[in-house]
């Protein structure tokens, strides 16, 4: 950071009570109130270099009381001019150089008044050394806040703003002055310099200011989108409470209205910020934002936006940057699966008004899918909240269409976790859980855990044992007669029930739809079958078995340690009915 040292008489100023003077032979004859301070000082120093001071002490009076409350900087601003004044040694650097300048223009300290007065001196090292540097024009700027209006009409604001933005602009190759990076594994006397060498400084910034510099940058098209999205996100890394750690500040200043208007204002000009380029800003970064959202109670609006931006990304997202504590007051669950929620509605509607009929080629239904095995990874998280409602579980799962999963293992491993975790819940929950699932999408290695599993409920295992053998029957029923050559050399091809009618294999083209048709009355005759056993459990004939403590699933453990197939056991069920 560069100084500039003027004057070379020791600093005699000295303070008594609430009272400055400076030590001299000759009795003080001008007195000047700012603020609580009063200042005993001289004429003959300060009059021949202060427009205003000659101004004000016109006439012959011999003690002279003026007060200047409003000059800008207040007392230390005055201090320094007035050390000008006197010739006593004064540094300036980026940090005073403002207050200062702002006063001497107050004070009327111009060529005008005397030659090589302060005002030329102050103008000269800001031009030539503040704005040369770069973290010079950043500590200036953020001193301009202080003295918004007096920055303003003097240029102050608008000249170190664009000294930071030609810096910002350069390329990072002819980058040669200090910077702060502090990202880990990157050392600076082995690496180029990186593309967002400018983040961090710019953060320490005030959001207005940022917001000035941000705009400035993206107006020129110069530096791509994500880049201005790094910037948003060092920023709200900065300025932002960090909900990502399960909670929200305990300072006393956290729950001030004053704390959360100011962060409420910073979340929104960041909002505003973000480029609307679909790859400027990570999912990720949204959801963390709209987390933060919930906690400062950010308006409605504004969470909207977020859910919308984010719901539009969904299928970049990974399982951790869904994984984002709960903001209930109650504090009963982990994670907020209610913002998740939100989020995948958001993106349902638009996928559902955006996608077309469903093709296996299709882009939309690529992306229903990665969706769908996000949501079903982020469920096997979420089932080991022992505070997790089951209604909570089962709508995240509901929200997504049938399209969405090309089988439900992950779902059935996500249930699973669910009931090992909570094993207290009722039978009626149970249920309901295990509504979700659909045991014709399951692999035969998961119906075969499903079938040993205790956890479930009955009607599921026989759900899972109906299907199991309803899938053996139409393995069994596509080997066609004089094949067993052809399948010694390959695979045999299972050919589904509605595209018979279609194939020519060399016979009569009826008997081919009479085979069909056929097929199809015995998947209808299974139907029916299945149909009646859920009858009957519904009316409670096989909840007796259940109750006599002989249950088909510990019936069906048994048998498989036996040796048995438990499918036997859906048929001795038909036979008993």
């Amino acid at each position: 950071m560069k100084f500039m040292k003027i004057g070379t008489k020791p600093d005699t100023f000295y303070t008594e009570e609430a009272t400055r003077t400076v030590i001299s032979d000759l009795p003080s004859d001008l007195t000047i109130n700012i603020n609580n301070i009063t200042y005993l000082l001289h004429k003959f120093s300060l009059l021949p270099k202060c427009g205003m001071l000659q101004q004000l002490c016109s006439d012959d009076s011999d003690n002279i009381t003026i007060n200047l409350h409003d000059i800008p900087g207040g007392e230390e601003a005055f201090e320094l001019c007035a050390k000008f004044c006197y010739g006593i040694t004064i540094n300036l650097s980026a940090h005073n150089v403002v207050p200062a300048f702002c006063a001497a223009k107050f004070l009327r300290m111009t060529e005008s008044i005397e030659k090589g007065n302060f005002v030329l001196k102050l103008e000269a090292f800001f031009n030539s050394c503040v704005l040369e540097g770069w973290k010079d024009s950043i500590a200036t700027l953020q001193t301009t806040v202080k003295l918004p209006e007096w920055s303003e009409n003097l240029g102050i604001t608008k000249k170190c703003i664009d000294s930071i933005v030609e810096k910002i602009l350069t390329s990072p190759a002819q980058v040669s002055w200090s910077f702060t990076y502090t990202r880990p594994g990157y050392k600076k006397r082995h690496q180029s310099v990186p593309k967002d060498w400018w983040t961090e400084d710019i953060s320490d910034l005030d959001i207005d200011l940022f917001r000035c510099i941000v705009n400035a940058v993206k107006s020129t098209y110069i530096h791509p989108p994500q880049l201005i999205g790094e910037a948003l996100h060092v920023y709200a890394c900065r300025w932002l409470p960090d909900t990502t750690k399960g909670g929200a500040p305990e300072s006393s200043e956290a729950q001030t209205g004053t704390y959360l208007a100011r962060k409420l204002r910073i979340l929104e000009s960041i909002l505003n910020m973000i480029p609307s380029d679909r790859g400027s800003v990570s999912v990720g970064f949204l959801l963390r934002l709209l987390s933060i959202a919930n906690y400062l109670g950010a308006s409605t609006v504004v969470k909207t936006e977020l859910v919308r931006r984010a719901g539009l990304k969904l299928e970049e997202a990974t399982v951790g940057d869904l994984l984002l504590p709960s903001q209930s007051s109650s504090g009963q669950h982990i994670y907020d699966t209610d913002l998740v929620a939100a989020v995948l509605e958001g993106y349902s509607i638009v996928w559902r008004r955006q996608s077309p009929a469903p093709l296996e080629s299709s882009p939309f239904l690529k992306s229903i899918r990665n969706v769908g095995k996000l949501i079903d990874s982020y469920l096997q998280v979420v089932a080991k909240d022992a505070e997790l409602p089951v209604q909570k579980l089962v709508s995240l799962a509901e929200a997504l269409p049938d399209i969405a999963r090309q089988d439900h293992d992950s779902l059935y491993k996500a249930i699973n976790i669910y009931l090992k975790e909570h094993p207290d819940i009722s039978k009626a929950e149970k249920k309901r859980l295990c509504r979700i699932l659909d045991c014709r999408k399951l692999s035969p290695e998961v119906r075969a855990h499903a079938v040993k599993n205790e956890r479930l409920p009955l009607r599921t295992v026989v759900q899972v044992l109906f299907f199991e053998q309803e899938g053996s029957s139409r393995t069994r029923g596509n080997i066609q007669p004089g094949a067993t050559e052809t399948m010694s050399r390959e695979k045999q091809i299972a050919v589904p029930e509605h595209d018979m009618n279609k194939l020519h294999l060399g016979g009569d083209e009826k008997s081919s739809r009479d085979e069909a048709t056929r097929r199809v009355k015995a998947s209808e005759t299974d139907e029916q079958k299945m149909k009646r056993l859920e009858r009957k459990m519904l009316r409670g004939e096989i909840e007796e078995v259940e109750s006599s403590g002989k249950g088909i699933e510990t019936r069906g453990e048994e048998n498989s340690r036996k040796g048995q197939d438990p499918r036997k056991m859906l048929q001795r069920i038909s036979r008993d009915r």
